[in-house]
């Protein structure tokens, strides 16, 4: 079962979640009015791919899941409290996925169910507010089988948008050959495959006083971004589009680091044939909660801006703070649009009205 860590492994400190989520009234207002009247960026329609919710389904389950009750972050969450929250920041579209754990049990089918509950949910909230939702939808792996069937599922008969997956399962990272089955049929299906950091078994609490999402969760996003580069999972499957959380995590830092280390490796012209760079830079980072000067600057550095995708992280962190951050980030007016929406418009040609 997977690796239980405390109540406090979330992303930031609840009281300035709370008091920035509040915002409502002639302060919530104000902002929307001076964000809309930005000239770098008129008439804002920002798709959200790092968008979480919280099915009821699944806050029955989470106690059993991670060993702590869920929080009030969890429980608070309505489709109406977004949208207000979405209106107010020129959020058009939030792309819904399970947050870290996601539905994962030792026993295949109660996980099964809890994946296609969650899923079920999530596209009547999208059939209930057309055009403002979508879904990358809950896996349960590591069963692959029932990964198999909830693929077939959610993209044909749910019109999910991609498929979530977290970044670990246990011991596991998914350039793991027991997860071949299920990326060669993403690939076959050309499908978004968006990645969530987990807490891996190894390493939940590894520093005293840290939680696992202060620094575990990015390193885990480096390590799957590893793992499939090393197994060769990036080559094998050139299909799938690929999108990771938090700019990376410490990718973009490592990169160069990362070139130099395979250089020698025997097996470099079937892992990277065009370069382990070429490799990690057609990939699409996310910016939930890295709208920070230097780590911004790293990622653009890094990757051109058509891989950079608009996300938030919300509940954990506000669509207010994201946006607010976005605002300090000296971009061109093509690079915020970019990132907004025609990025992910061009990912998902559904949203490019």
């Amino acid at each position: 079962m997977m690796h239980r860590h405390s109540s406090h492994s979330g992303c930031a400190g609840p009281s300035r979640r709370l008091m920035l989520g509040g915002l409502t009234g002639v302060a919530a207002l104000g902002l929307a009015t001076a964000r809309a009247d930005d000239p770098h960026d008129p008439a804002p329609r920002r798709v959200d791919v790092h968008h979480h919710f919280f099915p009821p389904a699944y806050l029955d389950k989470i106690e059993e899941v991670v060993g702590n009750k869920p929080s009030p972050l969890m429980t608070g969450w309505s489709a109406a409290g977004v949208l207000d929250h979405m209106d107010q920041t020129g959020v058009a579209t939030a792309i819904l996925s399970m947050s870290a754990w996601g539905p994962h049990f030792k026993d295949g089918s109660q996980a099964r169910n809890l994946a296609r509950a969650c899923n079920d949910y999530a596209a009547q909230t999208s059939r209930d507010h057309p055009g403002r939702f979508g879904l990358f939808a809950a896996m349960p792996l590591p069963d692959i089988d029932g990964a198999l069937a909830e693929i077939a599922y959610a993209l044909d008969t749910l019109k999910a948008d991609g498929v979530g997956l977290m970044t670990s399962y246990g011991e596991k990272w998914p350039g793991d050959p027991a997860f071949a089955p299920v990326f060669e049929e993403l690939n076959r299906r050309k499908a978004i495959v968006y990645f969530h950091p987990n807490t891996p078994q190894c390493c939940g609490g590894l520093v005293p006083g840290s939680t696992p999402a202060m620094l575990e969760w990015p390193y885990d996003t480096g390590r799957t971004v590893l793992s499939l580069l090393l197994s060769g999972s990036l080559v094998k499957y050139p299909e799938i589009r690929w999108i990771f959380s938090h700019a990376g995590g410490p990718v973009p830092a490592l990169a160069g680091r990362i070139v130099n280390m395979t250089r020698t490796r025997s097996d470099l012209a079937q892992i990277a044939p065009q370069g382990v760079m070429h490799e990690l830079t057609r990939l699409h980072y996310d910016t939930a909660n890295a709208y920070f000067a230097p780590t911004t600057a790293a990622l653009l550095k890094f990757v051109p801006a058509s891989q950079v995708l608009f996300g938030s992280d919300y509940p954990y962190f506000t669509l207010e703070q994201n946006v607010d951050g976005r605002a300090e980030i000296p971009l061109t007016q093509a690079e915020r649009q970019a990132i907004d929406r025609g990025n992910a418009a061009r990912l998902m040609p559904r949203l490019a009205a």
